[in-house]
């Protein structure tokens, strides 16, 4: 009881915390996967997720039960929890058959839970709450939100899923993206996790369907931007056939400014390493290539490069390596952040500690 008391203290303080308070923003794969890297170096993790998808399981599920669509949440809880592998398992099982074929135990789990206790996110915490989560999943809105994008000539895509099928039908650029209702308000949690973080890390993920959708929720990106936080940008490995085929690391986060009410980027993030020619003609099939690096107008943005090689293989996709990335991550938070600070001398040197353990199992 004492050294809860002295821990509840020193908290209270800013002196101790378990490490950095990290939020993440996105959805997707590419925040599932680094969310499993950053839990080693913090227990402050906050994944703040979009709720606009409407295809898949998760569509099927908003249409019929009138609820947020649950499968990006679900990947970020499962990324975060600290349980047996055959529960990973089992919320990420897909029906093969009958009429559940194609939906996800995890999806059906959370919208159980979402019945039971009368709201998504309470639903979202009681299941983080079952899985040990390390951290928290937050919704960015309860809002019933739909995405809407508009091409460069002027045709207007309704629905998330529909987006990047008709930006391959027609070979437009997106113009830009927009949510109905415009005045949705974010979840107060999430802005209250912002205001407090140590960094805000935006992607990898879908540019225009995973984290632009959580920038245009009311109040959100003028809370990063308020924010004393680092911001991050973490940027994907290749270009995505539907959303950003041609698109260079530039041109990425002059999306993001755009649609980002004056938020600002200190830092991106961004692979240098070697792509096998298989991978290179795989991706070509769709147009994709990797993100070319335009040094020069990055660095007239003000933004700092950081470059490594965070190319991994899973099931004949790349990813990134979600042990470097992180690693570099909480390397640049304890630099920037941390370091500056001497409330946060725990913080700063439990950071160390994890840093100096795991590039150590990294040589063996």
């Amino acid at each position: 009881m004492k050294n809860n008391s002295i821990k509840s203290l020193l908290h209270d303080k800013g002196i101790y915390s378990g490490g950095p308070r990290i939020v993440t923003i996105g959805g997707g794969t590419g925040l599932s996967v680094l969310l499993r890297g950053l839990k080693r170096y913090t227990s402050n993790l906050t994944a703040i997720v979009t709720v606009s998808d409407d295809g898949g399981g998760s569509g099927a599920l908003r249409e019929d039960m009138g609820m947020l669509p649950p499968g990006d949440i679900r990947n970020c809880v499962v990324a975060l929890a600290n349980t047996e592998p055959i529960i990973e398992k089992l919320m990420q099982y897909r029906f093969k058959d009958g009429t559940l074929k194609g939906q996800s135990f995890g999806n059906l789990f959370i919208a159980a839970l979402n019945d039971i206790c009368g709201s998504f996110d309470e639903a979202v915490k009681e299941i983080s709450n079952v899985l040990a989560v390390t951290g928290k999943v937050l919704p960015v809105t309860l809002e019933d939100v739909v995405l809407f994008a508009e091409l460069e000539d002027g045709t207007v895509v309704k629905g998330e899923s529909q987006i990047p099928i008709k930006q391959q039908t027609s070979n437009q650029r997106i113009k830009k993206i927009f949510i109905k209702p415009s005045n949705c308000k974010a979840l107060p949690e999430a802005i209250e996790e912002i205001q407090n973080a140590d960094a805000i890390i935006l992607g990898p993920g879908s540019l225009y369907t995973s984290i632009i959708p959580n920038l245009l929720v009311k109040d959100i990106s003028r809370a990063i931007q308020k924010s004393d936080a680092v911001k991050i940008y973490v940027s994907n490995i290749m270009t995505q056939q539907g959303e950003t085929i041609g698109y260079s690391l530039g041109d990425h986060i002059e999306a993001i400014y755009r649609h980002g009410d004056k938020l600002t980027i200190d830092y991106a993030i961004v692979n240098n390493g070697s792509i096998s020619d298989y991978f290179i003609e795989k991706y070509s099939t769709e147009d994709a290539s990797p993100v070319e690096i335009d040094y020069n107008v990055v660095k007239d943005m003000n933004i700092g490069i950081i470059e490594g090689d965070f190319v991994s293989v899973d099931k004949n996709f790349l990813r990134h390596n979600y042990n470097h990335l992180s690693e570099v991550i909480s390397q640049l938070i304890n630099e920037t952040k941390l370091s500056k600070d001497k409330k946060r001398f725990f913080d700063y040197h439990y950071v160390n500690s994890k840093l100096k353990k795991h590039k150590a199992i990294n040589k063996e």
